[in-house]
């Protein structure tokens, strides 16, 4: 099959929606009226989007047919115990407690764990964890290995953890005032980036060493065990069921979103073996988010959730998901734009601060790309920078570690046509990249500005 080279979709479509398609005056009037934040578009106003890959894929036949089963009892439903025994089917963790998406277990988790004074070390926090550690005064400390931080640098597993730089932290800070480590895979703040799992058995060895537990983000596991699957050596004659299996047993917990690797468009979990801890999470769950049996999801969403788990270890999905992730990097590479290399899964990341090198951070160069990618060609991306990760918990702000335009892909939802489109449009805008401005903060939230900020140009 390897030796074809069109990207041939494991799928056939079955139903189809329009799209919408405008004008680039219409669209300059529209991203005036949204504070040229592309999250406050409406998404009728958007041809191509590639704001997030989190929720917006298309589900399958099975997937749909089996939200026939939803049983929505309030306890104990049928629905609860198949989800349950697909989660559990993967990943070895005794409690399992259903939320209705990822940020949700992560608001329950550093709600019972985090506190001032406490420290959480991860590869890379993502906006809503870092927000969810840093709301209950905890501090979130990023500590990707150095690769990972240079956007254009080959290098198969550039989300790995830097695990000297975590025991140094551990001996600075106090391993009693560390509640948990975190291991986000694949790593979506740096790239879309996997780790591997010699990595994951060190940081392993180093919590084991400080009797710290380790959890994962692990959002888009079965991506993450694609990339070891075709990196690591060894792993290339086992299965990805097993590979994820491995991967679950090095941690003592996890946080999950179902919008992406669950393959559904809602959902997520909170995971762990501590009786004491679950029992904690498991009040603040009846608090925020419902019964322990279906946390703020209906049985429908359980039972699409189930099946997509068995769908998203399919190496045949795994395949075209990945290559064809690399297809859309690999092109605009060639045509000399900046991207983050190798590609990542789920996304490839635009180098803004490379591309607009005219334009310094804190002018948002990543905010002045993904405005003019819809200004131009209709397409949605998402800045993942400055704009994201800029302003500190003390209101200072700084540049951060680098300026990205994400362009995440929704699961088995667009064609190699539309790609090939973005690709003219990404290379178009990039060659008079010098023609654009820096952009300036007209009135932003005290946390999570990029969601709701609006921006004007300078």
């Amino acid at each position: 099959m390897n030796r074809w080279k069109t990207i041939v979709e494991p799928f056939r479509i079955h139903s189809v929606e329009p799209a919408h398609f405008s004008t680039v005056e219409e669209r300059t009037a529209w991203l005036e009226e949204a504070g040229h934040n592309l999250f406050n578009l409406r998404a009728d106003r958007v041809l191509i989007d590639l704001l997030t890959d989190s929720g917006t894929g298309a589900m399958s036949r099975d997937q749909w047919a089996a939200i026939q089963q939803g049983d929505e009892s309030y306890a104990g439903s049928p629905s609860w115990y198949r989800f349950l025994a697909a989660v559990q089917n993967l990943f070895p963790f005794e409690h399992v407690i259903p939320t209705h998406q990822g940020r949700a277990a992560e608001k329950i988790l550093f709600s019972v764990i985090g506190g001032p004074g406490k420290v959480i070390p991860n590869n890379t926090h993502f906006d809503t964890t870092r927000a969810n550690v840093e709301f209950t005064g905890a501090e979130a400390v990023d500590l990707v290995i150095a690769e990972g931080k240079r956007p254009e640098l080959e290098h198969p597993f550039k989300g790995n953890m830097d695990v000297v730089a975590l025991e140094e932290l551990i001996l600075a800070r106090g391993a009693q005032n560390i509640p948990v480590v975190f291991v986000t895979i694949t790593n979506n703040s740096g790239g879309g980036q996997p780790v591997s799992l010699a990595n994951l058995r060190a940081v392993r060895a180093v919590c084991d060493k400080y009797d710290l537990p380790l959890f994962l983000d692990g959002c888009r596991f079965a991506e993450n065990a694609w990339f070891i699957h075709e990196r690591e050596e060894g792993q290339q004659d086992r299965s990805i069921v097993d590979i994820v299996r491995d991967i679950g047993a090095l941690a003592d917990g996890m946080t999950m979103s179902a919008k992406k690797d669950g393959m559904a468009n809602i959902g997520g979990w909170l995971a762990m073996n501590d009786d004491a801890l679950a029992v904690q999470c498991r009040n603040m769950l009846i608090l925020t988010e419902g019964f322990p049996t279906y946390g703020g999801l209906a049985g429908r969403d359980l039972e699409a959730i189930a099946q997509g788990l068995a769908e998203v270890v399919d190496p045949n999905y795994l395949r075209y998901r990945i290559r064809s992730t690399a297809y859309l990097a690999d092109a605009l590479s060639a045509a000399g734009v900046p991207v983050v290399r190798p590609a990542g899964g789920h996304a490839v990341y635009l180098d803004a601060r490379s591309l607009l090198s005219h334009i310094p951070p804190l002018q948002y160069p990543g905010q002045a790309l993904a405005t003019a990618l819809y200004l131009q060609g209709g397409i949605r991306g998402c800045e993942i920078g400055t704009v994201m990760f800029g302003r500190q918990p003390d209101g200072s702000e700084i540049p951060a570690a680098m300026d990205l335009v994400r362009l995440a892909i929704p699961r088995r939802t667009y064609t190699q046509s539309h790609i090939d489109y973005v690709i003219e449009v990404v290379t178009w805008v990039a060659e008079r990249a010098s023609e654009l401005k820096g952009m300036r903060i007209v009135d932003e939230p005290p946390a999570l500005r990029h969601f709701t900020a609006r921006f004007g140009p300078l």
